[in-house]
């Protein structure tokens, strides 16, 4: 099935090229509205490509990791089931950037809304939402999740 779609998300993956015409990326959508009976499936990664000249350009050189971007293309169906589907870009338009991501040693990572500080000299792991609310310190980076989850139970953002 082949669908016409306007997305926005985040860019996951370095955009990269082999050819320097097509333009290869990961985007993460995250729904307006998540839904409270599953709340570990509210996110959503799609495989896009452009070959269109300024989308690519956009991407390869203007965009970066953790930028917002609304993408409009045709969507299609993986494949191979566990792949994320096919989303072949016809425009792209950056509506927010990415925080500073690295500061003297310590990693800011972005997750959907929210912002994650990695400090190797800690265990603990302090969660931001990008508008700049506290969400809490998880206690090891594998239960980020959860804190997460736990806020957004709490506070519905």
């Amino acid at each position: 099935m082949i669908s016409y779609v306007t997305l926005d998300g985040y860019i996951d993956t370095t955009p990269e090229t082999d050819t320097g015409t097509t333009v290869r990326f990961d985007l993460i959508h995250s729904p307006d509205h998540l839904d409270p009976t599953d709340p570990d499936a509210y996110e959503q990664v799609y495989a896009c490509t452009t070959d269109h000249p300024t989308a690519a350009g956009l991407v390869l050189h203007h965009a970066k990791l953790g930028d917002l971007l609304r993408v409009t293309g045709t969507l299609t169906e993986p494949d191979t089931p566990g792949t994320p589907p096919r989303l072949r870009v016809h425009t792209i338009d950056i509506l927010n950037v990415a925080p500073l991501t690295t500061v003297s040693g310590t990693v800011l990572e972005r997750y959907g809304n929210y912002i994650v500080i990695f400090d190797a000299d800690r265990t603990e792991v302090p969660v931001f939402t990008t508008a700049g609310h506290w969400v809490g310190e998880a206690t090891a980076p594998e239960s980020i999740g959860h804190l997460i989850r736990a806020f957004e139970n709490t506070y519905r953002p």
